[in-house]
């Protein structure tokens, strides 16, 4: 009750934001199914959806709904690898074969390689080459019907490295960079094994009770997403038809840490900005994780990228079959932007350019002043 009360009084103390519904009614346009917005500012916090929470239906996705976060599961567990050092467990740039010598890894891949994905090691989802090829891993998204048909499948941690060490690797570790899921099922193993207790269990310990994330889950092969929560699709080709399936409910397994988490417009806006302000990491530990590598301007775990209006960006997205979730803020935590996505995904990413725009435009409209285009 509390929380709705908070609610209503800041949709009422917050002016509409119409450039803002204009963008998300454009993605909805696009093919998106249904999209949900948060943004705080110095104009208030305001929220709104557009589309649907189910097609077929006539009600909007919910406001604080659970969607599969994707890769922005990755800041959360770069946050708990980085707290682990704070506390001594772990050493950023010793050598990760030293915690986990099972795996006969290369001596020269460090800690911070893994969370700033320059390892080199090839991506157990399936690895893009620059000539346009395409190196399949385990059944994932890109993979069409078989992954449908593999999506109640659980995967171990263990197995998910295991095949992706029978890989060349792409790259000498530490002279390149190529974003690889399995870094962070690697950075998951690495925090049990220096804790001995579950990553969820550390989650929870440095993340998700300190900041009382109720709405935040940590799973391993758990089918089920909580209440209220607006409905994942997947297209696919079977006999020459075109069949969309409802995939809200999936075993996580085979993303693993590079992206199984659920969470919420509101908890992510409450992590990210305790996170950029100093709440979870001390201050020479943050700097570290946002300072971006030269290729695309990654840090451990961050992106960081030049804001439209000047200064920098603090971000993470990400997409997981047929739910997506955006996740920005300014140093200061004083700006941020975070949405839910439901939409259909399939083998050939078709959402992705119009995922993408959208995207850059509510960055521009929030983080640059207007003038989105």
């Amino acid at each position: 009750m509390a929380r709705k009360i908070t609610e209503a009084l800041d949709a009422a103390a917050a002016p509409d934001r119409p450039e803002l519904r204009t963008i998300m009614q454009e993605m909805v346009d696009a093919g998106i199914v249904g999209v949900t917005l948060r943004v705080r500012d110095e104009r208030g916090e305001w929220t709104a959806a557009a589309g649907l929470a189910e097609l077929g239906g006539t009600a909007e996705p919910p406001l604080d709904g659970h969607v599969r976060i994707g890769s922005n599961t990755k800041t959360f567990t770069a946050t708990v690898v980085l707290a682990l050092v704070a506390e001594g467990k772990i050493a950023l740039d010793a050598p990760v074969t030293g915690y986990l010598p099972e795996f006969g890894l290369d001596e020269r891949i460090t800690v911070r390689m893994l969370l700033q994905h320059t390892s080199g090691i090839f991506n157990f989802t399936g690895e893009y080459y620059e000539d346009g090829t395409f190196a399949p891993g385990i059944p994932a998204t890109p993979s069409g019907k078989e992954w449908v048909d593999n999506r109640f499948r659980s995967y171990t941690p263990e197995e998910l490295v295991r095949l992706s060490l029978s890989k060349p690797a792409r790259f000498e570790p530490g002279t390149d960079w190529s974003y690889a899921n399995t870094n962070y099922v690697l950075a998951r193993l690495l925090i049990e094994k220096v804790t001995g207790r579950s990553v969820a269990e550390e989650m929870r310990r440095l993340i998700l009770e300190p900041l009382g994330l109720t709405g935040t889950v940590q799973p391993t092969t758990e089918t089920d997403i909580p209440a209220p929560h607006a409905h994942a699709y997947y297209r696919y080709e079977e006999d020459g038809q075109t069949r969309t399936v409802d995939v809200t409910r999936h075993n996580p397994s085979w993303i693993s840490s590079g992206g199984d988490m659920i969470s919420t417009s509101r908890d992510l806006q409450t992590f990210i900005t305790a996170l950029v302000t100093g709440r979870l990491l001390p201050a020479d530990l943050l700097a570290e994780m946002c300072t971006p590598e030269a290729k695309v301007g990654y840090g451990l775990g961050v992106f960081v990228q030049p804001a439209p209006g000047g200064g920098t960006l603090v971000s993470h997205n990400g997409g997981s079959a047929g739910h997506a979730a955006l996740m920005y803020a300014t140093p200061d935590g004083a700006t941020t932007l975070t949405a839910t996505l439901n939409y259909v995904d399939d083998a050939a990413l078709s959402m992705a350019a119009a995922f993408q725009e959208a995207t850059q435009k509510l960055v521009q409209e929030v983080f640059g002043g207007g003038q989105a285009q």
